[in-house]
């Protein structure tokens, strides 16, 4: 599969394309699909959207989300006990094992557990960020997402606020032993479109410097970054994209993200030539 892809984070951002076969966790559900690496335990994978996505214009594009864990077995075995109906654990060829299942909402979440890698890994030079840091998507229910994340899988409040002082649009939880969090993002209107979704529906790359980030995206061709504030203290660098890359976090049986998954149209695919 060729990696020549001008509308991915490859050129834009600078990830390490991986191989065509999906490494660590990531398995393909069907059509081709490309992982970046981000780090060692990160990635992100674009996958085709199904054409039951692409045309309903309300639907939003984060396909997955998915949280390391250091025993994939347990953790089935705890969703089961209270009630979740988690797929079988899935064995990739390289040894790492993985599961995936619904949160009250709806959304698919995957834990993926892989052993310490053997080789020596080099993030490129280009390389605008060297971790996800947080997902958002949407919630609609708080009180039932929190007793899934927060009662039973152990993410605790990091912050919380909203477009205004007394108000609370933006609700933030930490990964139970890391220090990545994921967040609900609240008081979306039921007929969002595709493009509100994509903005809502995020995942994060962490960075030293981001005005310093934002200068290097337009200088590589991102058009149209810029910096905001964003939550209690930090700033982001938007990018323009079809699933809106400001994202990713992770829950970890004990530490950190290991991927999130991006649906994206089969046309930007093949136009770039990422045929197989």
């Amino acid at each position: 599969m060729s990696r020549s892809m001008s509308l991915t984070p490859k050129n834009r951002v600078g990830f390490i394309p991986m191989s065509s076969d999906l490494p660590l966790g990531v398995r393909s559900s069907a059509g081709p699909e490309t992982c970046f690496l981000v780090r060692p335990e990160q990635r992100i994978v674009l996958k085709v959207a199904p054409t039951e996505i692409r045309n309903d214009a309300h639907q939003g594009w984060l396909a997955e989300i998915a949280f390391s864990t250091d025993d994939v077995s347990d953790a089935r075995q705890y969703l089961l006990a209270h009630g979740f109906q988690p797929a079988p654990i899935q064995e990739d060829s390289d040894g790492a094992q993985s599961f995936r299942v619904r949160d009250p909402e709806g959304k698919l979440i995957a834990f993926v557990q892989r052993s310490p890698s053997k080789t020596g890994y080099v993030p490129r030079s280009k390389q605008i960020s060297l971790r996800l840091i947080h997902a958002g998507f949407v919630v609609n229910d708080l009180a039932a997402e929190n007793r899934f994340y927060v009662e039973l899988l152990g993410f605790r409040l990091y912050w919380h606020g909203g477009f205004k002082d007394d108000s609370t649009d933006w609700y933030e939880l930490q990964a139970p032993d890391g220090p990545d969090w994921i967040e609900y993002m609240l008081n979306i209107p039921a007929g969002a479109d595709h493009k509100e979704l994509g903005v809502q529906n995020h995942f994060s790359l962490g960075v030293k410097d981001v005005h310093a980030a934002a200068a290097e995206l337009r200088s590589r061709g991102t058009k149209h970054s810029m910096v905001r504030r964003s939550g209690a203290t930090a700033k982001t660098a938007w990018m323009p994209t079809i699933q809106t890359a400001h994202a990713s976090k992770s829950w970890n049986s004990r530490r950190c993200t290991n991927h999130a998954a991006i649906l994206i149209p089969p046309t930007i695919l093949s136009r770039d030539g990422m045929r197989p």
